[in-house]
């Protein structure tokens, strides 16, 4: 999984886990619906700047996006 997949999962999990949809994230980090619903596809780059707003509204430190996940049935 390259970073921007990472970013993608990690976002969309965060976003969930506040039990937010799209358009409630989206308003309070001040970016657009298309653009969050892109950047959970790992279509676009995402900029520090966006990052910071996210990691904000989610109450999460910036590097919570790019953390891996440890995938079933494999060890670190």
């Amino acid at each position: 999984m390259d970073l921007r997949e990472t970013f993608a999962t990690n976002l969309r999990r965060l976003r969930n886990a506040r039990g937010w949809s799209q358009d409630e994230l989206a308003l309070e980090a001040k970016i657009s619906r298309s653009y969050l619903s892109q950047l959970e596809k790992g279509v676009y780059h995402v900029s520090i700047k966006v990052i910071g707003r996210l990691a904000d509204k989610l109450d999460v430190e910036p590097d919570e996006f790019l953390k891996r996940m440890a995938r079933k049935g494999r060890a670190k």
